[in-house]
């Protein structure tokens, strides 16, 4: 009797907790596994009181409900491959705009005024792909190991000379030398931190932008500014630092190979503005030569056009065939 005493509580519990077990399980939605599942439906089809058809439908309808859809995933492996493709094309984009603007570049090397000063720093192109910082070094060592600067260096170095500018330098081939040295130094100096330091530091483009159209006054104006404006690595145009802080720097540095008397703030400022203003005048120039060309071309073309009408006039026409 001990041993069926302590039994029917647990029988009674147990009966209990089947139901209300089976009503927590569909009120939550808890997807049950098959054999689970199918002891709790037999279990629940021997009570009277549960309606077998609708729990069955019931749990169905829940666990339709509750079972996640699912959705198509890209493996972390194509996802790898996707984003290394796209790595690879913006490589690939890359490096047909550097191939681009080393061909734009080479263009721009053939460029001559007078068919002697060079204008390697000159494009006509107003949307030429920006300059790499190696591209800025070349094309600053392709100007100054061109034979221009050497010939400029020569005439400035020859009005020193007949002006007896630094007479400490004093005259003859020793002085001659002297001024010719400086001459070249201080345009290379100031041309390698105006165009190739400090352009590549600044994202500056060291380049002058050709005009080309526009009234004269325009064009003279917008010549004049490219000493303090310029165009910007970016597209953007801005506050010319690069070439007006070089200009200031080449002047500091060639006072340690000016004459003493030369080695002052203010000389070192007023040489700094003036390789600037000079700078404005070579711009004007660029800026203009193509018109100067074309007027020329035109000229040409207009007295050999007289030219040919006046030997026409005096060439006897043919006699007219006897009938």
């Amino acid at each position: 009797m001990h041993s069926v005493s302590r039994l029917l509580p647990g029988i009674a519990l147990f009966g209990i907790a089947l139901p209300v077990l089976t009503l927590l399980t569909l009120s939550r939605g808890i997807a049950a596994q098959e054999s689970s599942a199918g002891v709790t439906i037999a279990a629940s089809a021997d009570l009277p009181e549960t309606p077998q058809p609708q729990t069955a439908g019931a749990l169905d309808e829940l666990q339709a409900q509750q079972t996640p859809t699912p959705q198509t995933q890209q493996p972390p492996a194509a996802q790898g491959s996707s984003s290394s493709q796209a790595g690879a094309a913006q490589s690939d984009d890359e490096k047909a705009k550097q191939q681009l603007a080393a061909e734009q570049l080479k263009q721009q090397e053939k460029q001559r005024v007078f068919g002697v000063m060079a204008t390697f720093n000159t494009t006509r192109n107003p949307d030429a792909l920006p300059l790499s910082p190696k591209q800025k070094f070349q094309l600053f060592f392709k100007g100054e190991t061109d034979p221009w600067p050497f010939m400029l260096a020569a005439v400035v170095g020859g009005i020193g000379q007949a002006d007896n500018s630094y007479p400490e330098w004093g005259q003859g081939v020793q002085g001659y030398a002297k001024r010719f040295g400086g001459a070249y130094s201080d345009a290379f100096i100031g041309n390698f931190f105006g165009n190739a330091l400090l352009p590549s530091i600044m994202h500056e483009d060291p380049r002058y932008f050709q005009k080309g159209t526009g009234s004269g006054m325009h064009r003279f104006l917008w010549a004049a500014s490219s000493t303090v404006w310029c165009k910007r690595d970016n597209g953007s145009w801005g506050p010319n630092y690069a070439n007006v802080g070089g200009n200031l720097i080449g002047s500091a540095i060639a006072r340690v190979y000016y004459p003493v008397s030369e080695r002052t703030v203010s000389d070192t400022i007023s040489d700094g503005l003036t390789v600037s203003a000079e700078g404005i005048v070579g711009s004007e120039v660029i800026e203009f030569w193509p018109d100067i060309v074309r007027h020329h071309k035109r000229k040409q073309e207009e007295k050999l056009a007289r030219q040919a009408a006046q030997q026409g006039a005096q060439t006897p026409a043919p006699d007219a065939p006897k009938k």
